[in-house]
């Protein structure tokens, strides 16, 4: 069931989004963070929880882009347990990871109680498939080969991390789907260690993050001079508080700044108060001390990420589903890769933060919808209900799948400014489809 909040909750929410940063996606139930980075761009992949999850009910892996932090692309599901056909079950797309290697993009999945297996694809977008059919790691006589990280060294040996309540470690191929070395169970796992590694390497140093202290779990970090460790547990990236209850790491470094991300169950907690496995990944800067340690970062929601770049309103096509913040929204796949934005009611809407709209001369504004009802489209700036610069007429296209372009009126309000594309009609009734939009 869908909830639905007052246009001055939402606004109020906003206010609050401005000085402390909400969960990065708002319009899917997303965990265990894997950012990468690759030329201008951030690829978060995480792992899906579905609406209605009690427990853990996951089936497959999403994929978001962003170039400035704070604005965020979804294109949908690039892979899923279906890539895995001697996977029979139909749970447990767990906590993956992405690194890409000579051109090919490597996703290492773990499958709970089967092992972890490994997908390839040319593009970071996918198709993703199964190179080796078959599970890269299963250590069949327990359950602990899960959350598998990453690290590719200087020298070009590859690592790959993994494992609750024991951290394990194998070497890699330069393929990246075969194994150098047997899977070792490293001794000395750090203190407060529980599951989902994440390695990386910074001046020299090697870091392994991880969720720590269950439970809660906070995020803690180790550091060592080998790969191989021993690890020396250094302190928490973000202590364990109660306000959330399990974590995931995800650490990049983006255009010169250090980021880390986990999961809360922020986005949940907005209507549901009982505990369900619903969750949401979070963003936090990352500073390091002289010595090479990390200072702790408070909660999410007591932080802000600033925006790195201004967004460009002046793109050929903007996608309906890119945006900072879009609560009661949801988007599913039109075709194989074009997504759109549905479950649209009436005074919801799309935040864009940080919209350079400079002094260029603009009166157009085109929209891509689908709509068996129809509505309104209006654009403000700085609030949801703030100064209205546009807004274009939705008329019902005859089905929720015939997508037509309308065109309605905008004027510049020049600068730098949030957008709101706030939606307008009937109450109690689905709007609309949005595909994209653009202005001229």
């Amino acid at each position: 069931m869908k909830h639905f909040l007052s246009l001055a909750l939402l606004t109020a929410m906003c206010t609050t989004a401005a000085m402390a940063q909400e969960p990065v996606i708002s319009t899917k139930y997303t965990a265990d963070p894997a950012p990468y980075v690759h030329g201008d761009t951030i690829y978060l992949y995480t792992t899906h929880d579905e609406d209605d999850a009690e427990g853990f009910k996951m089936f497959d892996w999403l994929l978001y882009t962003s170039t400035d932090m704070v604005n965020w692309t979804d294109h949908g599901a690039v892979a899923s347990l279906d890539n895995f056909l001697w996977y029979e079950g139909k749970n447990g797309a767990w906590a993956e990871q992405v690194i890409e290697r000579n051109g090919k993009w490597y996703m290492y999945c773990p499958i709970h109680g089967h092992g972890i297996g490994v997908l390839v694809a040319d593009s970071p977008y996918g198709p993703f498939r199964d190179p080796i059919g078959k599970p890269l790691v299963w250590q069949r006589e327990h359950w602990e080969d899960i959350d598998p990280t990453i690290l590719i060294d200087d020298d070009g040996q590859a690592y790959m991390f993994w494992g609750n309540p024991h951290l394990y470690v194998a070497l890699l191929n330069e393929d990246m789907i075969s194994l150098k070395s047997d899977a070792m169970r490293m001794h000395g796992t750090p203190e407060h260690y529980q599951e989902g590694p994440w390695a990386w390497k910074k001046d020299g140093n090697y870091y392994l993050a991880f969720a720590s202290t269950c439970c809660p779990e906070g995020l803690g970090y180790a550091m060592s001079q080998n790969p191989l460790g021993p690890y020396e547990f250094k302190g928490y990236l973000m202590a364990p508080t109660d306000r959330t209850r399990g974590n995931h790491p995800g650490i990049i470094n983006y255009k010169g700044r250090w980021y880390g991300f986990g999961l809360n169950y922020d986005l949940k907690n907005i209507t549901i108060k009982e505990h369900k496995e619903r969750r949401s990944v979070g963003a936090f800067p990352m500073t390091y001390r002289p010595d090479g340690t990390i200072e702790e970062s408070p909660y999410f929601k007591d932080v802000k990420v600033e925006q790195i770049e201004n967004f460009n309103p002046y793109r050929p096509r903007i996608e309906a589903e890119t945006m900072a913040w879009g609560y009661g929204l949801k988007t599913v796949k039109r075709g194989i890769e074009d997504l759109y934005v549905t479950d649209v009611d009436n005074d919801e809407y799309i935040l864009l933060r940080g919209v350079d709209f400079g002094d260029r001369k603009i009166s157009s504004l085109q929209a891509c919808c689908a709509a068996t009802v129809g509505g309104k489209i209006e654009l403000h700036i700085d609030a949801p209900n703030g100064k209205t610069i546009g807004s274009v007429n939705v008329k019902s296209t005859g089905s929720d799948d015939t997508f037509r372009t309308f065109t309605g009126r905008i004027s510049n309000p020049r600068g730098v400014h949030d957008l709101y594309l706030v939606f307008k009609g009937a109450k109690g009734r689905k709007l609309m489809n949005f595909d994209y939009w653009c202005i001229q």
